[in-house]
């Protein structure tokens, strides 16, 4: 009797033990791979080292340092995550999962005192790609904007008389503002033009050197669409955002023709290098937002610029002429874009040459994007940059 009350209680404990949950190798089912948890991904320094970061709330962690305490607590199999922002993004689809459950287990577990951990506000956030291979922008997709800078051109003060021998540029410049109000998206193409990405992205917080004499630099805030994993080549509008990785914030900084360096008379129109290709003229972050973290996309996000804590600049995404998937198609129909590429979407109305009042040394511009975050750049003279050792 009691050997079969032995064998009966050793098979009773095999059923019982084979029927709780197992955890296998590298697998905690508790641990969800889902985007349950919203995060944004930043470039940052902290205690004298660059990191690639994952934004939760009020702190930001050290991506790498963050997978090694999960893999250890949630006993998940380790696995190569990427250093470096454009190479996160070409490794998204393979990679994402891991990130959705970093997010989720820092939710349910603080990081208090953890040496990974930081405050948010107290890191040196930096550009989050350095650099895209392609930094491609859209002129007037506001109409009020296009309608202000027209009636802004029809009023500018007239620049200083050429000598005799040199022709005339012509005055108007090709623009024709009112032709904002006809524009039929699905006909028309948008007018874009590039930023040289190495030469113009800087850091949030970092300087933008006025060169000594300059008078018209002026602000144009911007939501900023990041590629995604894919090359994208020929894409159809209705499959643009597919080839989307998410979202950020940049400054597209002009100089509404400070120097008159040439007239323009072999071609007609507004020379776009020396307005647009300035140095530093990219103020970019301080984060990205995956897509799947604005559901709705940018299609209705408030665009705020501040200069000196005074609104100069407000309005909302839906009022872009282009809309995101305009934009990558017609971009894309002419070349390929790659992982990390940024399209800059447009201003809104508000700048400085509407205004008719520039930017100065001294100043500061924050761009606050909805559901994204607030980029900030000070303003300084040329003379105030440091020398270069």
């Amino acid at each position: 009797m009691r050997r079969t009350l032995v064998v009966t209680g050793l098979v009773l404990g095999l059923a019982a033990l084979a029927a709780r949950p197992q955890i296998t190798e590298g697998r905690q089912p508790s641990l969800s791979d889902q985007p349950n948890t919203p995060f944004k991904l930043a470039t940052f320094e902290a205690e004298g080292r660059v990191r690639l970061g994952l934004v939760l709330g009020t702190r930001v962690l050290d991506l790498a340092g963050a997978h090694q305490h999960v893999v250890r607590e949630a006993r998940i199999a380790p696995m190569t995550l990427p250093l470096e922002m454009r190479a996160l993004i070409e490794q998204y689809p393979t990679v994402s999962k891991r990130l959705y459950q970093i997010a989720n287990y820092f939710r349910a577990n603080p990081t208090t005192n953890l040496p990974f951990a930081f405050a948010a506000d107290q890191v040196a956030y930096k550009a989050p790609i350095k650099y895209p291979w392609n930094l491609i922008a859209a002129s007037a997709n506001y109409r009020a904007h296009a309608e202000g800078m027209g009636e802004a051109g029809a009023g500018r003060p007239a620049a200083p008389a050429p000598q005799p021998e040199a022709p005339r540029a012509p005055a108007a410049g090709g623009f024709d503002a009112s032709a904002a109000s006809r524009v039929v998206p699905d006909r028309d193409a948008p007018i874009m033009f590039a930023k040289s990405a190495r030469s113009c992205i800087i850091d949030p917080n970092e300087p933008f050197y006025i060169v000594d004499g300059r008078q018209r630099t002026d602000y144009e805030g911007e939501l900023a669409i990041i590629m995604g994993p894919r090359p994208a080549y020929r894409v159809p509008r209705e499959r643009a955002l597919d080839y989307v990785f998410g979202y950020s914030i940049m400054q597209d900084l002009s100089d509404r023709g400070s120097e008159r360096l040439r007239e323009v008379t072999m071609f007609p129109g507004t020379n776009w290098f020396d307005g647009k290709s300035i140095d530093r003229a990219a103020p970019f972050g301080p984060v990205i937002v995956p897509k799947e973290f604005l559901p709705k996309g940018p299609s209705d996000l408030r665009l705020v610029t501040r200069l000196n804590g005074e609104i100069v600049q407000d309005a909302r995404t839906s009022n872009l002429i282009w809309s995101e998937p305009h934009l990558i198609a017609y971009v894309t129909s002419r070349m390929t874009l790659y992982p990390g590429d940024v399209i800059l979407t447009g201003t809104p109305a508000g700048t400085g040459m509407e205004r008719q009042k520039f930017l100065k040394p001294g100043d500061v511009v924050t761009v606050e994007v909805e559901g994204i975050g607030t980029l900030t750049t000070p303003f300084k003279a040329l003379s105030e940059k440091p020398a270069v050792p």
